[in-house]
C-alpha cells in the first residue's frame, strides 16, 4: 500500500493547523464522493478500478492477440495531454531502461501527436517505413490540432503502404461514443473503437481504454494495474486519517496557506520521470486557474541535483517536495573492492548501488529541509503494474480533494483555450480570419 510520510514537514506547518485542512480534505472528501461538488459531471473516474468490465480488458487484449498474429513490430499512439500521458508515464516505467537498444519481443510502442515538430513528425515516418505499422488513435473529437496532424500523415502512410482494407485492421481509435469526427471516420472505415465516456476527463483517463490498451499493447499486466488501482479506490474512499490521499492533500494545502507556491515531484529512480510529466498536468491543469494554484514541477534525482540541487538549497524560499520514495528495487549490483582504490569508493565496497540512492535520499532530505525546504514522501514498495494503479489511483483521488480544498473546480481547464484560438487564427483556419489580422498586428 502506498504510504505518505510528512515528517519532513514538521517545522513548517504546526499540528494544529495539519489538522485543520485534515478536516477540510474530509469534507472535500465527502463532497467529491457525494457528487455535489464543482465539475461533477466528470467524475467517472472516481469508480472506474471498481467498475471497470473485465470485458473491457479482454477487448484490449484481444488487439494486442490480433496485432501480435500480424506481427505487428511498432505501434504508433496519437494523442496529446491525458490522451498519451498516462501510457507513456507506465510504459516508460514498467520497460527495460535499453529496451530500444536490446533485441525484446512483442511491438514497440511510440507517441506522436503530441508537439507539431516537424523533424519528430519526419523522423517519425522515416521509423514506420522500416516497421510492420499499426496505429492507436485517441481523441474525443478528432479536430484537436497536434493529433489530428499525425493521424492524417499516419493514416495516409498505413493506406498506401497495406491498402485501405488492410488499413482498418491496423488502426484502432479511442473516441467519443456518438459524435465528433473521429467516431464519424471510424464508423465509415470501419475501425475498432473503444469509447472516452463523456464523465471522464483526459487528464484522468489513464484507467480507461486511453491508457490501458497502449500500455496492454506494450506487453504489460493492465489486470494487475487494475487491481493496484481498485486496492486504493478502497483505501481513499475512507474518511480518516490514515487515508493517504486525505493526508497528501491536506499537508500540501497547508505549505501552499504557509506561503510555498510551488510543489517539485521528486524521483530517485529514473523509471519515473514520466510520472513527473503526467502528474504535473493532472495538478496544472485541475489547480491552476482562478489566480490560484500550487505550482507543479519535477525534478529527478541524484541527476538534477547536480544542476537545480544550488536553487533548491539556497534560492527563493517558496518550494516544498514531494518524493516518490521506491522502498526495493528489482535488481541487485553491487560495488566491488578496487585493489588500487584511486577513486577512494573502497568504503562502499559490497555494498549495493541502491544503498548508496538511499543514502543520497535520506542526504537530500536533510539537506533540504534545513535550507527551508518541507519534504513529504509518498512510498511505494517497488515498481510493478499494482503500484503504479495504486499511484495512478492516490494522485487522482487527492487531486480531486485538494482542489475542492483551493475552492477550485478540478476538472475544467478554461485557460487552454486561449493558446488555441490564437493558433488558429495564424493558420488562417476558416472563421478566424479577423483575429488572424489584429494577432499580426501585434507581432
Amino acid at each position: 500500500m502506498i504510504k505518505v510520510n510528512t515528517n519532513g514537514c514538521d517545522s513548517f506547518v504546526s499540528k494544529n493547523q495539519y489538522n485543520e485542512f485534515v478536516a477540510k480534505a474530509k469534507d472535500a472528501l465527502a463532497v467529491l464522493n457525494a457528487g455535489t461538488g464543482a465539475g461533477n459531471d466528470f467524475l467517472g473516474w472516481n469508480r472506474l478500478p471498481s467498475e471497470t468490465p473485465d470485458s473491457l480488458v479482454d477487448e484490449c487484449y484481444d488487439v494486442v492477440n490480433k496485432w501480435i498474429e500480424k506481427n505487428i513490430e511498432l505501434v504508433v499512439v496519437i494523442g496529446i495531454g491525458g490522451s498519451y500521458l498516462g501510457a507513456k508515464c507506465a510504459i516508460e516505467a514498467l520497460s527495460h531502461t535499453f529496451a530500444s537498444q536490446m533485441n525484446t519481443c512483442g511491438p514497440k510502442v511510440v507517441f506522436a501527436g503530441q508537439n507539431l515538430s516537424e523533424e519528430y513528425t519526419a523522423e517519425l515516418m522515416d521509423l514506420v517505413q522500416t516497421k510492420n505499422t499499426a496505429c492507436v488513435v485517441i481523441s474525443k473529437s478528432g479536430t484537436t490540432t497536434e493529433p489530428a496532424v499525425a493521424f492524417r500523415l499516419i493514416k495516409s502512410y498505413i493506406e498506401k503502404t497495406y491498402g485501405k482494407k488492410e488499413a482498418c485492421e491496423r488502426i484502432v481509435a479511442i473516441t467519443d461514443k456518438a459524435r465528433g469526427a473521429l467516431k464519424s471516420l471510424s464508423n465509415q472505415e470501419g475501425y475498432k473503437t473503444f469509447v472516452i465516456e463523456d464523465n471522464v476527463g483526459g487528464r484522468f483517463s489513464v484507467l480507461t481504454p486511453v491508457g490501458l490498451l497502449p500500455i496492454a499493447l506494450a506487453g504489460f499486466d493492465i489486470k494487475a494495474l487494475l487491481a493496484g488501482a481498485k486496492e486504493m479506490e478502497k483505501i481513499c474512499d475512507k474518511a480518516d486519517d490514515n487515508n493517504p490521499a486525505i493526508q497528501y492533500a491536506a499537508m500540501r494545502n497547508a505549505l501552499y496557506n504557509n506561503g510555498k507556491k510551488i510543489e517539485l515531484l521528486v524521483g530517485f529512480n529514473p523509471k519515473l520521470q514520466y510520472i513527473g510529466e503526467w502528474w504535473k498536468q493532472l495538478y496544472g491543469e485541475s489547480e491552476g486557474k482562478d489566480g490560484k494554484g500550487i505550482f507543479p514541477a519535477s525534478v529527478n534525482f541524484t541527476t538534477d541535483l547536480h544542476s537545480m540541487g544550488q536553487y533548491i538549497q539556497d534560492g527563493e524560499r517558496t518550494l516544498f517536495e514531494t518524493v516518490i520514495t521506491v522502498e526495493n528495487s528489482r535488481r541487485t549490483v553491487k560495488i566491488e573492492a578496487d585493489e588500487q582504490n584511486l577513486d577512494g569508493l573502497n568504503f562502499l565496497a559490497g555494498k549495493n548501488v541502491e544503498h548508496c540512492n538511499r543514502m543520497a535520499q535520506l542526504g537530500t532530505k536533510l539537506a533540504h529541509v534545513d535550507g527551508g525546504v518541507p519534504n513529504m514522501e509518498v512510498s511505494i514498495d517497488h515498481i510493478d503494474e499494482n503500484y503504479l494503479g495504486q499511484l495512478f489511483y492516490f494522485f487522482e483521488k487527492a487531486c480531486g480533494i485538494s482542489a475542492y480544498i483551493l475552492g477550485v473546480n478540478p476538472f475544467n481547464q478554461p485557460g487552454v483555450e486561449a493558446y488555441k484560438k490564437n493558433m488558429f487564427a495564424l493558420l488562417d483556419k476558416p472563421g478566424y480570419e479577423a483575429q488572424g489580422v489584429e494577432l499580426r498586428k501585434r507581432l
